[in-house]
């Protein structure tokens, strides 16, 4: 019966969260409104047209704590975890409210990945990206701890980056959250998979109140607590397990917004700006001017992500080769697509 408490303890994870989302999030609202965390669309790179309340990503930060305390076993690294996410959701509140500036930011997301990383959330192991070495997999050494800190502030402003469309950076998570818990169900990594159920579920209650139209946002405190966590449980859930995954599963999993942060430092660079210095030339930007509404937009970029997850979980399943087979096909029917409406 071990088996069978396992599942129900997942289920009970999941659904909790979101209820606990849902119900939570008319109260954030209000909150949001009483303090005066209020999104004011004043220049063209927000998409709306009203202002509208963010902070929603308290209701979804307190979802899942609230399912992974009462489900989940919290282990040394699953604390640094919960202490460096709660340290970001803090940022994240008074982001909102007051808007700070991107240095203090910075900063405080560094110290909330040392707090994770000193708790044990740790990328010893890579599989050795040299295909012409006889090491399958790489050490990091002393490296370990810079490069898990990177790693986690990269992908904490990454999910923020995408944060531009309703119900694009939630949703976007929650699939990749969706791709991360079926991988760690294949390795048998039960507590990881309460723990990304809890996050799923508290993804899935919020998203009825941040579809398109949005009814709130959930502002800095949900992009960056997200990208935070995602960071933090691929980090346990996948690079720890380095003689079955490939360092590829993170990187396909979490490809949309890893795609968008490289593309927009990339970008702003290259025309002599500073790399956080907020643009119109993100991926969703994109799709928007190239004549796509906001619902198409994000729809592309749900499908684009599921499509990488799916990867993910064939590149854990069945090897390289039918994960490559996938992508290779998917891109081969958007090109020929791509022409055709040229052509048209």
């Amino acid at each position: 019966m071990p088996e069978l408490n396992f599942f129900l303890r997942l289920l009970a994870a999941l659904v909790l969260a979101v209820v606990i989302s849902f119900a939570a999030t008319p109260l954030v609202k209000n909150l949001a409104y009483k303090v005066g965390a209020i999104d004011v669309p004043k220049d063209n790179r927000r998409m709306h047209k009203t202002p509208t309340p963010r902070l929603g990503g308290l209701a979804i930060f307190i979802a899942f704590l609230f399912s992974v305390l009462l489900f989940a076993e919290i282990d040394r690294q699953m604390q640094g975890i919960l202490l460096g996410a709660i340290m970001i959701v803090i940022l994240g509140v008074l982001d909102d409210i007051l808007t700070l500036k991107a240095l203090p930011k910075f900063l405080v997301q560094i110290a909330a990945a040392g707090v994770a990383v000193y708790h044990g959330c740790v990328i010893q192991f890579l599989s050795n990206p040299n295909v012409f070495s006889a090491e399958t997999y790489l050490n990091l050494g002393w490296l370990s701890v810079p490069v898990t800190i990177i790693w986690i502030v990269a992908i904490t402003n990454a999910v923020n980056f995408i944060d531009g469309l309703d119900g694009l950076a939630v949703g976007v998570s929650a699939i990749s959250t969706a791709s991360l818990l079926v991988i760690a169900l294949m390795v048998q990594e039960t507590e990881i998979c309460i723990i990304l159920a809890a996050l799923l579920g508290a993804c899935l209650g919020f998203i009825p109140y941040n579809k398109n139209p949005a009814k709130i946002f959930m502002g800095d405190t949900g992009s960056t607590s997200l990208g935070f966590i995602l960071a933090c449980l691929s980090v346990q859930g996948l690079f720890k397990f380095y003689a079955v995954i490939s360092f590829a599963v993170p990187f396909l999993v979490l490809g949309v917004p890893i795609f968008d942060i490289c593309f927009a430092f990339l970008r702003r660079i290259a025309k002599g700006q500073n790399p956080m210095k907020a643009d119109r030339g993100h991926v969703h930007h994109r799709l928007i001017d190239m004549g796509f509404n906001q619902k198409q937009a994000v729809a592309i970029s749900y499908m684009i992500t599921a499509i990488l997850g799916l990867a993910a979980v064939l590149l854990t399943s069945s090897g390289e080769l039918k994960a490559l087979i996938l992508i290779g096909a998917i891109l081969v029917a958007v090109s020929y697509t791509h022409l055709r409406a040229h052509e048209t």
